[in-house]
């Protein structure tokens, strides 16, 4: 797939838009880092700006929405109905900005100000543009794979109909930070006796039993592969260091 960029190189140096200023010792501009954050997400939020359905049809007015996510090489994915107002706006090249964030935990200090969370995100800027036609089955397929390794190959595949009827597009993510947060509660010195207990509350993403359809009940359908290789991969608690 000639469209899918090449990720063996170093992340690009910050822009004005992605340089992280405020607890700037927060911020990575490097792409494993950048790309570590997107893989674990399944969903990003994208901001762009629209026109339609506005009560100005000429003024532009903020627009952010949820969608499912995925990366190739150094490209994020997202994909939606060709009849989507968001992926008709994307189409056409709009700037927009793409976030990740993951909460990892909750940071409880002894004073009320210095209290925190713990997290990983990403924001990317760029522009979206369409995948051709031959190369959606292969990136569809991708994504697939992204949501459940080996579900790809249990499912059955797009026909040509519901093919036609998805719009894919892809924005690289030359111009991203990631901002990481990963450490306990940081009280002013004048607090450190206060005594209100300080700590972490980790928080993690939770896999819990399948719950399978009334037809896979009753045909009495065993897990499939990619099922159990999914519980057997349960994560474990964020990193946290002192």
């Amino acid at each position: 797939m000639s469209h899918v960029n090449d990720a063996s190189h170093p992340g690009l140096p910050p822009s004005e838009r992605t340089t992280i200023r405020r607890a700037s010792e927060r911020g990575h501009y490097d792409r494993d880092t950048v790309h570590a954050i997107v893989d674990a997400a399944w969903l990003c939020h994208v901001a762009f700006t629209d026109t339609r359905g506005g009560d100005d049809a000429t003024e532009p007015f903020a627009v952010c929405l949820p969608t499912a996510c995925w990366r190739i090489g150094n490209a994020l994915y997202i994909h939606g109905s060709n009849g989507s107002p968001m992926m008709q706006r994307l189409a056409t090249g709009v700037s927009a900005c793409v976030t990740v964030t993951h909460l990892d935990g909750l940071v409880l200090a002894r004073s009320a100000f210095s209290h925190s969370m713990n997290f990983r995100s990403v924001v990317a800027y760029g522009r979206f543009s369409p995948i051709p036609d031959a190369d959606k089955p292969a990136v569809l397929d991708a994504f697939m794979a992204r949501l459940l390794p080996g579900r790809e190959r249990e499912a059955r595949p797009g026909d040509d109909s519901e093919l036609k009827a998805t719009l894919v597009l892809s924005m690289p993510l030359d111009e991203a930070s990631a901002k990481i947060r990963n450490w306990g509660p940081r009280d002013k010195e004048r607090d450190a006796d206060h005594p209100a207990w300080a700590g972490v509350l980790p928080l993690v993403t939770t896999r819990l039993a399948p719950v399978p359809d009334e037809r896979s009940r009753a045909l009495g359908q065993p897990l499939p592969p990619s099922v159990t290789a999914w519980l057997a991969a349960a994560p474990g608690p964020a990193p946290l260091s002192p």
